[in-house]
């Protein structure tokens, strides 16, 4: 996983270290595909509360690399299927997700016990982010 420096780890948690939009795009078959999803960072990755079949996890599942854009940033990360929101293994980061999205999450939209809500989590590999006329590069 790419190591974020200090600065610009705190202006990403400031900015979307809680329930954020942001644009993710996708590739299917040299087509760009993009869509506003609610996501969470921390650590270098921003996650994801998703459907298993849905067309974004149809798409990263054939080509893992996306892009994302938010708030005076963009960047490219390798997008993941951690698997069922239930699941055991999923527990921690599912607790800090149900914080995040707990205006929304469990409203009858999204059941964090159906087995096809997953997680997906993109690690960033690079991105450009602006914060008062200083350019941070990841």
């Amino acid at each position: 996983m790419k190591r974020i420096e200090p600065a610009v780890e705190r202006v990403l948690l400031e900015r979307f270290g809680g329930d954020s939009v942001v644009a993710l795009a996708t590739v299917e078959d040299g087509m760009p595909y993009c869509r506003s999803v609610n996501a969470h960072y921390e650590g270098g990755c921003f996650y994801v509360v998703t459907h298993a079949r849905s067309n974004k996890m149809r798409q990263i599942a054939k080509e893992p690399m996306v892009a994302l854009s938010g708030e005076w940033f963009s960047g490219h990360g390798r997008a993941e299927d951690m698997g069922a929101f239930a699941a055991a293994a999923n527990e921690a980061v599912a607790a800090r997700l149900r914080r995040a999205f707990s205006a929304w999450l469990g409203n009858g939209h999204t059941d964090p016990n159906d087995p096809d809500t997953h997680i997906l989590r993109i690690a960033l590999t690079d991105g450009v982010l602006l914060r008062h006329g200083v350019r941070y590069e990841i």
